[in-house]
């Protein structure tokens, strides 16, 4: 029997390559997404024709309880198990200071973190013992300062924090993890100018931005029994900044 894998906001970006990797390793997947309903079927047809698996797309806010225990019901009764849950949807409002808008703070509150916890607490309901979670967190606040993000900065640490506070709570049967990514080829960051991209670059060792494949296969090495003794911590991928 597949193990099954829940990637939230996994049409684009670090959540599809995320579940192209995980499909790749023989998993069945859930390609969960709130806008990119043609990009999320698009992956699903990727992943079953090329990997032989099974896909199911789900259109959820992951800040709503009802819109994820509505998703979370219908996988337990499309795949009756959730082995591994990557907790991936995000959103980012760059706003000067002054001009940060309250309604986009709380937003971005609620789908970074609140919405994080809410998909772990319903997941975790079905999941087994060895099951894992992984977090996407990021650099932003706690190695670099972004004030054109706050909102986002903040919403990052409270999901490192949270990582950490949902491994203690699900110990010992779900390990709980968290990555803290630097600067990635995502849709997110493909409009930045490109002497702000080059300034940046020059400050990481490896002199380049990180792939999405490349985020992915470490999200997997921190679901798989790989990494069975590791536990509540924030790995970073940054390329040394």
């Amino acid at each position: 029997m597949n193990k099954v894998v829940l990637v939230t906001g996994a049409s684009k970006g670090i959540g599809k390559a995320t579940i192209i990797e995980f499909a790749s390793k023989g998993y069945n997947v859930v390609i969960n997404y709130n806008n990119s309903k043609s990009d999320a079927e698009k992956l699903k047809r990727h992943v079953e024709e090329k990997y032989n698996i099974k896909a199911l797309t789900i259109k959820a806010d992951v800040s709503s309880e009802k819109e994820v225990k509505d998703m979370v019901d219908r996988i337990i009764k499309d795949f009756g198990n959730i082995d591994v849950l990557v907790n991936n949807a995000g959103i980012v409002y760059d706003r000067k200071f002054d001009d940060i808008k309250i309604e986009e703070f709380e937003k971005t509150l609620k789908v970074n973190l609140i919405g994080a916890f809410i998909v772990a607490r319903e997941v975790s309901k079905y999941m087994k013992k060895g099951s894992s979670i992984v977090n996407v967190s990021s650099t932003n606040g706690t190695k670099t300062i972004s004030p054109e993000c706050l909102d986002y900065n903040i919403s990052k640490i409270g999901l490192q924090s949270l990582t950490r506070d949902l491994a203690f709570q699900f110990k010992p049967n779900i390990r709980v993890n968290a990555i803290a990514i630097g600067w990635a080829d995502t849709d997110m960051n493909k409009d930045l100018p490109k002497d702000y991209i080059k300034e940046e670059t020059s400050k990481i060792y490896l002199e380049r931005f990180a792939s999405t494949g490349e985020i992915a296969k470490t999200i997997f090495f921190l679901a798989s029994n790989d990494s069975s003794y590791i536990n509540g911590e924030i790995v970073n991928i940054d390329g040394g900044y």
